[in-house]
């Protein structure tokens, strides 16, 4: 029996039409990414589906006793509470089946015969009801979500009142994961995310999650991992797509390039039945071209398709930016701290023209400080910088305050962009072919900057920068606010090897963007700033490579500990059937297993792999059998040690 089942719901908000018929069914289990434009309608779906919005028309069915857990926007949290309190109140139920079982055994002590049989059932009923709620280790559980959702100890004990907004969606959505309802409504879940983070929640949500989950999300890489079926909501209705957000683009492909032949078949049709009613309308066959003109209009009311919606997305040529010099910037020995806190130290680099440099880390660690030092915005502590000569540097913002609000989308861009053919201004026309190839449809291109929603701002201000013949673009979280077509639009144009061709500097949480137009990173990790050469998916590879070769460094049974190692678990070895080979031969085992496994981790982190979620499970299944092998490989060679 299905979850949830949809049947044929309408919904408006004035003579706005968001939902139109929407039937659909989410199955038990079921990993479901929800995709569309901005203001299509996912969040108004998510909201009939939860309940906290009845639909105009249509049934919504949810299986009885079913649970579901919904991502707020705006969280509340219980005054007085500290972090881990709030996250702690996921278990508010297993409390309360706490405290029934201690009356049960309270009540036990007195009585006998039926009366004690009739407790002794109910221990048993509750002791099962305990145990699906999560069992009496959930201190472990609570913290490991905190903990993969970006929280340290020392923010454990800290009241809720005094967390950032950022902190306030981060710990909703641990709660929220606690609870673990039997569906998961999750409205871009990654908005506060650092890229450990969002590696995390995919993990958790793609492995260990046994819930259905319906996913809004910008961030690819989380739908490929985690989605079996992509949703996608266009003009009030919804289509469904077998496999993860890769398959649905290929997919989604294919129906354009058939929706787009078959448009103009039928457009080749209107014209050369158009030009029979000119011709014979006022003649002697005019009876005939009247009942073709009738004709006609029923096929154009009736079976005239929609313009595909790519048809309206013009080619983006963009003006070509002036020659820099070949230094960008060159700063050494640069420092910044704030208080006790360093943000980097001592640290040297010089960015040369061409060059495409993605800066990641945590969030707070300095990203975007560092690059305001580059540009001069704030003041070092310690070293100096330099700029280079001729520099048009376009910097993104994610703050839109300083644009006037009363300009419409087209005299916006027209405003900043230069002109094509070299002349000073560019037309209404360029500008307005611009504004289209960023998915301003022609009516959004009249609508004043003061009407339009935070995304579609951000949008039309990275339009103009990228055609604003800037040698430099300094991009601090571009895709924040954008759906995803709007994301796949500026990756397009910034990508390895695209249209621009100039300097790059990339603060972003988004691994396919960062994938896709970077092949230099400023990495902040643990505490430390580095350059390190390569793609996002080569720097993974090398990183998973080195914690492997620590971890078994680490893991190796030193003579001095094997001893009380081989007296545990020597006992295991005989299970495993290793006592026939040599001490060479487990040492060449114990390499070649640690060798598979360095060689699964580079392939997890590879995008072609990545974006194939079974191909995937497959591989952690198979690492997973290749650690326990591991271990009794090592358990064998630390028995014989010990003899040795």
């Amino acid at each position: 029996m299905s979850l949830v089942t949809l049947a044929n719901i309408h919904h408006a908000f004035g003579n706005h039409i968001v939902l139109d018929g929407v039937t659909l069914s989410i199955e038990p289990g079921e990993k479901i990414g929800l995709v569309g434009r901005n203001g299509c309608g996912k969040t108004t779906l998510m909201k009939v589906i939860q309940g906290n919005l009845s639909p105009d028309s249509g049934a919504v069915q949810l299986q009885r006793s079913a649970r579901v857990g919904y991502l707020s926007q705006d969280p509340e949290f219980q005054p007085g509470d500290t972090l881990r309190d709030a996250a702690e109140r996921a278990f508010a139920k297993l409390h309360e089946l706490h405290i029934k079982l201690k009356v049960v055994f309270d009540e036990m002590q007195h009585e006998t015969g039926a009366g004690l049989d009739r407790l002794l059932k109910r221990q048993v009923t509750l002791e099962s009801q305990i145990q699906t709620a999560g069992g009496y280790a959930i201190d472990h559980i609570i913290d490991a979500t905190l903990h993969g959702l970006g929280f340290v100890d020392e923010q454990f004990s800290l009241p809720t009142d005094v967390l950032s907004g950022g902190q306030k969606s981060r710990l909703a959505l641990a709660k929220l994961l606690l609870e673990s309802p039997d569906l998961l409504l999750l409205d871009e879940p990654t908005n506060h995310l650092d890229i450990v983070g969002r590696q995390w929640l995919e993990t958790f949500l793609a492995d260990e999650y046994r819930g259905a989950v319906l996913l809004v999300s910008h961030d690819r890489w989380l739908l490929d991992r985690v989605v079996k079926k992509i949703v996608l909501v266009d003009n009030g209705l919804v289509l469904e797509y077998p496999g993860n957000y890769s398959k649905f683009v290929q997919l989604r492909q294919q129906q354009r390039v058939t929706e787009v032949r078959t448009y103009e078949k039928q457009l080749d049709k209107i014209r050369q039945e158009e030009q029979f009613i000119r011709r014979y309308k006022a003649g002697q066959r005019s009876k005939q071209a009247k009942g073709r003109e009738s004709r006609l209009d029923r096929y154009k009311r009736d079976q005239l398709l929609d313009r595909p919606i790519e048809l309206d997305v013009m080619k983006l040529e963009l003006p070509k930016a002036p020659r820099s010099g070949d230094q960008i910037v060159v700063a050494e020995g640069i420092s910044k701290r704030y208080g006790e806190t360093v943000l980097f130290e001592n640290f040297d680099i010089a960015i040369m023209s061409g060059d495409r440099i993605g800066i990641i880390g945590p969030n707070g660690v300095g990203k975007t400080t560092l690059i305001q030092c580059f540009l001069g915005d704030l003041e070092l502590d310690e070293g100096k910088i330099s700029l280079g000569t001729r520099l048009s540097i376009g910097y993104y913002r994610q703050l839109t305050e300083h644009l006037d609000m009363e300009l419409t989308v087209w005299q916006y861009i027209q405003s900043v962009i230069c002109a094509l053919d070299g002349q000073a201004r560019a037309s209404e026309q360029q500008a307005r072919n611009l504004a289209g190839a960023f998915l301003f449809s022609g009516d959004e291109q009249d609508k004043v900057l003061g009407d339009l929603s935070g995304g579609e701002r951000s949008r039309a201000v990275l339009a103009g920068l990228m055609a604003s013949a800037k040698n430099v673009l300094v991009l601090d979280e571009p895709t924040n606010h954008l759906d995803i077509p709007s994301a796949e639009r500026i990756e397009n144009v910034l990508r390895l090897g695209g249209d621009y061709q100039g300097t790059l500097l990339l603060v972003s949480h988004d691994r396919a963007l960062l994938e896709a137009t970077c092949d230099k990173l400023i990495v902040f990790d643990d505490g430390k700033v580095a350059l390190v050469h390569g793609t996002y998916s080569q720097w993974m590879s090398r990183k998973l490579k080195a914690d492997r070769e620590v971890k078994t460094k680490n893991n190796r049974p030193a003579r001095s500990k094997v001893k009380k190692r081989a007296s545990q678990q020597g006992s295991a070895a005989s299970k495993s059937g290793l006592q026939a080979l040599s001490m060479k031969k487990l040492e060449h085992s114990i390499e070649k297993i640690e060798n598979r496994i360095c060689e699964i981790d580079a392939e997890v982190v590879d995008p072609k792999v990545y974006r194939d979620g079974e191909l995937c499970k497959a591989l952690q299944l198979e690492r997973e059998g290749l650690v326990d092998k591991l271990e009794d490989v090592e358990k064998e060679w630390a028995r014989r040690a010990e003899k040795a």
